[in-house]
């Protein structure tokens, strides 16, 4: 008796979207938290002042997010529409110059001239504006701009990401403040390149010391600053 064998690929470029502006949302809410924790704190403010600080930040910054990728997506969306409604109004007018065009496409990617025409004729059947907006466009379902996910993605990421040096801001006081808040941020962020890794299926430990070496380079930046302003003042 013979039995049939199911190939199955689990791929992760359908996460890409939310991903990006997730990890991206929560990084800029660790490091950017807890380096204008550093600063204020470098400067000497009081307690109160700091946590008054980290909060407005916290929402600042993540409506900040929110609006910046649903700006950037949304550009993107459009710039893909309108690409559609060209290659939609092309493919009414000279439907056979576009065969030949995708034709050529497929060419170049290797298959005989004959079998790209049988190909490219087939799918132009099946769904012409599908063929050409994936196979000449790069524009397919997975990877389309979806501005309203990935703006929700980092505004709640970088709340979560922000929220974690601001807690550790509002346990602890006093002159170990500074030393608290940069060792469980670097310890965060190595964390979140970890986990992001794991989610895109690439190397931990090259994401976790990337993310965490850029956020212990803007804390150092932010901390000097402070230092230095809060001497003048």
């Amino acid at each position: 008796m013979r039995s049939t064998l199911h190939h199955f690929e689990r791929h992760r470029t359908d996460r890409i979207g939310w991903l990006r502006a997730a990890v991206l949302g929560a990084n800029d809410g660790i490091v950017s938290t807890a380096s204008l924790v550093l600063g204020v704190v470098a400067a000497g403010a009081s307690h109160d002042n700091i946590l008054v600080t980290g909060v407005a930040g916290l929402v600042a910054g993540a409506m900040s997010m929110a609006a910046g990728e649903y700006v950037s997506v949304h550009s993107q969306a459009d710039t893909e529409k309108a690409d559609l409604s060209r290659e939609r109004t092309e493919l009414d007018r000279d439907p056979d110059a576009e065969l030949r065009e995708l034709s050529a496409i497929y060419v170049a990617r290797g298959l005989d001239p004959a079998l790209a025409a049988q190909v490219a004729g087939q799918l132009m059947a099946h769904d012409a504006l599908g063929a050409h907006a994936r196979d000449e466009l790069g524009i397919s379902e997975t990877l389309s701009a979806r501005p309203l996910q990935a703006a929700l993605a980092s505004a709640a990421s970088f709340a979560v990401g922000a929220a974690l040096p601001l807690g550790v801001t509002a346990l602890v006081r006093g002159p170990g403040l500074q030393a608290w808040v940069s060792v469980t941020s670097l310890g965060f962020l190595a964390l979140l390149g970890a986990v992001a890794a794991k989610a895109g299926n690439a190397g931990v430990l090259a994401s976790a010391s990337r993310v965490t070496f850029w956020g212990a380079l803007a804390m150092a930046v932010t901390a000097g600053a402070g230092m230095l302003f809060g001497a003048v003042a």
